[in-house]
């Protein structure tokens, strides 16, 4: 019974020592939470930024240090500032990227079979460059010549027909009109360009049966002059047919009696010139064809080479001329050449 009540007496004291005890604790620690809150507000309350002042004579105060536990690793010290970019997806910045050459993509290249050969190349050319040559039978059995040749503007060429040879110039378009006296009534014509390409007509001129004509050509300067009396006419008389009255029919009239005809172009490099006498067939008084050469300062003393052209049974008679000139003391005079129909004779003339 004591002894219970001794228990008792020691148990409630052991119950008062420890709410003593419990109520110190709690009151100690209520005083220390004071001061880790103003720890931690000192600590949220850190400057972020540190403003550079400069030095005055006066000096503050200074504001006491705090002291940490485990103060962090200095990091080294670095010779250079380093500048860390952060990049946040709401301003992230723009990343400069260097231009890169594209090579264009070549097509694979694929094997084609060659294509086949023309087989005729020179009509591709002349496709690309077309000549074009028409004739057509006009009065008093003449050749009217149409040439269009547009890639042989203003150029020299030469036209060939029996034996006869000429030479004409185009115009700036490459065009030509002219007129040649046909030497055959299944008339061919060739015209020749500077290049050594040509181009060929063929005409029927069937009135050439009732004429006869007769031709002189030559080259630059070894000149000949045709004349054919007429009605035995003289030099200069009314039925001299020649270059200063040539007796040129009428366009659309029939001629009476015997014309001349000059061909040739002489402002051509190395002109080829000729002058062509026509005439009835059935005519009863024959003229008397002859041909004069003049003594100039470009003929005297050489010799003079010339052709002459003679339709009969429907052939052409073609016929060199070889003259020699006298000197040049002779200036002024002629050579004349006499019965060239069916003979050739030299004869002189003051």
């Amino acid at each position: 019974m004591a002894v219970d009540m001794k228990r008792r007496v020691a148990r409630g004291v052991a119950v008062i020592a420890i709410a003593l005890g419990a109520g110190q604790l709690v009151q100690g620690m209520s005083g220390k939470a004071p001061t880790q809150r103003t720890a931690q507000n000192q600590i949220e309350n850190k400057p972020q930024a540190i403003e550079r002042v400069a030095a005055t004579d006066t000096v503050d105060t200074p504001a006491p240090m705090v002291t940490l536990d485990a103060p962090a690793e200095m990091a080294p010290a670095l010779k250079a500032p380093v500048v860390a970019s952060v990049t946040t997806p709401e301003a992230a910045p723009k990343t400069a990227v260097e231009p890169t050459v594209v090579a264009p993509q070549t097509p694979a290249m694929t094997e084609v079979a060659p294509a086949p050969k023309a087989e005729a190349p020179v009509q591709a050319v002349a496709d690309a460059c077309p000549v074009s040559l028409e004739l057509a039978a006009s009065d008093n059995a003449m050749i009217a010549i149409t040439l269009v040749a547009p890639c042989h503007a203003d150029e020299r060429v030469v036209l060939k027909h029996a034996g006869l040879t000429v030479t004409a110039k185009t115009t700036l378009t490459g065009a030509l009109f002219a007129d040649l006296p046909a030497l055959e009534q299944n008339a061919s014509v060739e015209v020749m360009f500077k290049d050594a390409t040509s181009v060929a007509a063929d005409v029927a001129v069937p009135e050439l049966a009732g004429m006869q004509r007769f031709a002189v050509q030559w080259q630059q300067d070894d000149a000949f002059q045709l004349h054919a009396f007429e009605d035995g006419s003289d030099f200069g008389g009314a039925g001299d047919v020649s270059a200063a009255a040539p007796h040129q029919p009428i366009a659309g009239v029939p001629a009476k009696g015997g014309f001349l005809t000059l061909l040739g172009d002489a402002t051509t490099d190395l002109p080829m010139l000729a002058q062509v006498y026509t005439y009835p067939k059935d005519s009863k008084a024959k003229p008397e064809i002859v041909l004069e050469a003049a003594v100039t300062e470009a003929t005297c003393g050489r010799e003079l080479l010339g052709q002459t052209l003679q339709t009969a049974a429907r052939a052409v008679t073609v016929s060199d001329i070889s003259l020699s000139m006298p000197d040049c003391d002779a200036v002024g005079d002629y050579l004349v050449l006499n019965n060239l129909v069916p003979d050739m004779t030299i004869a002189d003339a003051n």
